[in-house]
């Protein structure tokens, strides 16, 4: 096993590898969205069984107010205190845009919003006309400097019941809370409980070759950490899980950023899915509460609806940060990120704690590239003696076997020596390939010069050429014993295919190549060189 086998291995992995999410990303999609306006107070709200339809007479006009924190800017619709966008103030929508990037919204083409509500005997929420107009006190609210919550209270009242339904704000915090408080003076019992979910225009899931990033439905329970739930899933089968401890959330995904809906402290909530037109939701429906006469009780759930960022989500539910999926390989790929977030801590910039990472990473692998080139070496060495017990054994393939094995355990070589380093590198090189994907940190994050955003592709291709370049360079260093015309045709145009794919790859990653092929170059020299002074190395 030479060099240009170990790089033809590495290619036909890697393109493997690509091939594979990109059927995974286009199996089976589902149709496109219906342009489409609509209120989300014209919207069909859950129906569970047992839940009874209230009586008709709140249906209002939309109003919508907004919310403006140092993070988020909201509109929140009084019909039904929907959130019907949301505004990431510190993302850009586009690479030096003044536009914020928009998660939420509810616009022709596109909805997607988060709603909530209140069902049951007496609750308020049952019908897509019926649905509470509350009141509130302003049209805006903006948490100030120096404040480090903001409540907005929206008030309904029906029946001798006191709706209050309150979003909770927190600086520097994508976490919203929102609580239900129900003050019963009706002289019965009152009987409801609370439902909240995500509503998105069915689409594909989104992503490329390059990029096979998904989008889609996800949720936790208390037996499954994390599992997607995508938008033909929802078609196929309406999901219904039950939490029996109350752990989990329901969440709408997709690259960079996620929705997601969270109950807090209350065992016995279900988890569904539905699909109502061209619509598909994902959200929680907690069980009934019984609130006596001149008493009063409070629903809480929990609205995420920012980036991925993985510490804070993590703070904010078990397994929330899991949206930021790294495959089956996360535990390779997630201390990674932490480690090239700690790098970037240090220099500031991302295109320099990518090149730091792979020096850093390269260098740990350093006894397995030796091992592997040594193992090279030794094997060229026994070409001259290989080629003459073939002339002498002729095609008795069962005596070569042998005697070759009897030569290899003579000369102390392990035949496998050469392959098995770079199949243990595999691994980390696609771990880390999909942590650096996945971070929301690099997206519109400048390298130098003319990379002005490293989750993007590099605009004028320079990168990728560089790239494919080095891997040329790699492949006139390493000597071979290829002699198949086939082989030196594919090891030729392996470069020039690696080049092509890596155009429309992100310049973070195109870069994370370009290093580790110009390691490989200073790493294979200076082996080289100490294996001719064992003299070992012969071309």
């Amino acid at each position: 096993m030479d060099s240009q086998r170990n790089i033809l291995l590495i290619g036909l992995a890697l393109v493997s590898f690509l091939l594979f999410n990109q059927w995974q990303a286009y199996k089976n999609p589902a149709p496109q969205p219906v342009a489409q306006t609509q209120s989300s107070s014209t919207l069909p709200a859950p129906s569970f069984a047992g839940d009874l339809d209230p009586a008709p007479g709140h249906a209002a006009a939309a109003k919508t107010i907004t919310v403006s924190t140092d993070v988020l800017t909201l509109s929140i619709d009084t019909v039904g205190g929907d959130v019907v966008s949301t505004k990431l103030n510190q993302y850009s929508a586009e690479l030096d845009s003044d536009e914020p990037f928009v998660l939420l919204r509810n616009e022709q083409g596109h909805q997607f919003i988060a709603q909530s509500g209140l069902v049951g005997p007496q609750g308020i929420d049952l019908s897509s006309t019926n649905r509470p107009a509350y009141h509130v006190s302003a049209d805006s609210y903006t948490l100030q400097d120096g404040q480090d919550e903001l409540r907005v209270p929206m008030s309904y009242e029906a029946n001798g019941l006191t709706y209050t339904k309150t979003y909770i704000f927190k600086r520097n915090n994508y976490a919203i809370d929102v609580e239900y408080a129900v003050n019963n003076t009706s002289g019965q019992n009152a009987t409801f409980g609370m439902y909240a979910h995500l509503r998105q225009s069915l689409q594909d899931k989104g992503g490329n070759i390059a990029m096979p990033t998904y989008t889609g439905g996800a949720y936790s329970t208390q037996d499954t950490r994390y599992k997607k739930y995508s938008f033909d899933d929802m078609q196929d089968r309406n999901l219904s899980l039950n939490l029996v401890d109350g752990q989990g959330w329901a969440a709408m995904i997709q690259h960079y950023f996620a929705a997601a809906w969270i109950p807090r402290d209350e065992p016995g909530t279900s988890l569904y899915t539905r699909v109502i037109g061209n619509s598909g939701d994902i959200g929680i429906r907690m069980p009934n509460k019984t609130i006596a006469d001149g008493q009063s009780a409070t629903l809480k759930a929990t609205l995420w609806a920012g980036p991925k960022l993985q510490n804070e989500m993590e703070a904010t539910a078990p397994n929330l940060d899991l949206v930021v999926d790294y495959g089956w390989l996360w535990f390779i790929a997630k201390p990674l990120h932490t480690l090239l977030s700690f790098i970037q801590g240090i220099v500031v910039n991302w295109g320099l704690a990518i090149i730091c990472l792979t020096f850093l990473v390269r260098g740990a692998m350093y006894p397995l590239t030796k091992a592997q080139y040594t193992s090279m070496a030794k094997m060229r060495m026994l070409q001259p003696k290989l080629q003459a017990m073939r002339e002498r054994i002729g095609d008795d393939r069962q005596r070569m076997s042998q005697e070759m094995m009897e030569l290899y355990k003579k000369e102390k070589v392990n035949p496998l020596g050469g392959c098995l380093p770079i199949l243990l590198q595999m691994p980390i090189f696609i771990a880390l390939y999909w942590a650096l994907m996945e971070s929301v940190e690099l997206r519109h994050s400048p390298f130098f010069g003319w990379i002005h955003d490293l989750s993007a592709q590099d605009p004028y291709y320079i990168l990728p050429l560089l790239m494919g370049a080095s891997m040329f360079v790699i492949q006139k260093m390493s000597p071979t014993t290829v002699t198949d015309p086939m082989q030196q045709k594919i090891m030729t145009f392996m470069p020039v295919m690696f080049t092509f794919f890596f155009l429309w790859f992100p310049s973070g990653l195109v870069l994370y190549w370009l290093v580790s092929n110009i390691v490989t170059l200073i790493q294979q020299t200076l082996i080289y060189r100490a294996l001719e002074k064992k003299g070992l190395h012969s071309k």
